[in-house]
């Protein structure tokens, strides 16, 4: 497989990320209420962690396509865990 097609879909998830970001500030300045804002911004904490595991789990894909050592892989996800974990502590 090419590179390309994990990073397409990288690509993708950011951009639906970044739209999801928007649109939720957008609602908070629609209803311009404390209460609401915080709902919809504990709602876009809960889709953060998501788009960075679904990011890196396509880019980890895409590298062990291209042949990229496992011993590298695996420092990747060790890294990507460890943020994981520290953000819910």
């Amino acid at each position: 497989m090419s590179e390309e097609i994990f990073l397409r879909g990288m690509i993708v998830v950011r951009f639906l990320s970044a739209a999801m970001e928007f649109t939720g500030a957008f609602l908070m300045w629609r209803y311009f209420r404390l209460d609401t804002a915080i709902r919809i911004n504990g709602l876009l904490g809960l889709v953060g962690p998501l788009v960075l595991t679904t990011t890196m789990l396509l880019g980890v894909a895409g590298l062990a396509a291209s042949r990229v050592p496992i011993g590298k892989i695996l420092w990747i996800g060790l890294g990507v865990a460890c943020i994981l974990w520290g953000t819910t502590r």
